[in-house]
């Protein structure tokens, strides 16, 4: 489990195999800033999901569900895209949700359940 220093939760958390990440948005975690462009941001959400699950020696084939929150649902087509690319088959459930702000600024935020 990692705990974040700047919010009151767990980055991830695991209870019975099952491994629940909080939502990755995507900024740049040194600076706070927004990641430019539509799949760069998307990207980097993603890869800090997969360093929250590699925090608890888990990986992108142990997620089971993911939801994607747009700030803009037009990124639908770029989170597809990704989806494909980063997720093997069979791939794990998924919600898009559009959203009228995300934290920082960012464009997305991804949150996962995996399990061991």
């Amino acid at each position: 489990m990692t705990e974040s220093t700047a919010h009151p939760y767990s980055l991830a958390f695991e209870k019975d195999g099952i491994v629940y990440v909080s939502g990755a948005t995507s900024i740049d975690y040194s600076t706070h800033q927004p990641v430019p462009g539509r799949r760069e941001a998307l990207d980097a959400a993603l890869n800090e999901v997969e360093r929250r699950l590699a925090s608890v020696g888990l990986d992108l084939s142990h997620v089971v569900k993911a939801t994607y929150f747009l700030l803009d649902v037009t990124l639908r087509n770029e989170a597809n895209e990704q989806y494909e690319e980063r997720f093997k088959p069979p791939r794990p459930a998924r919600t898009v949700v559009g959203t009228s702000g995300i934290p920082f600024g960012g464009q997305c935020v991804i949150d996962v359940i995996a399990h061991r």
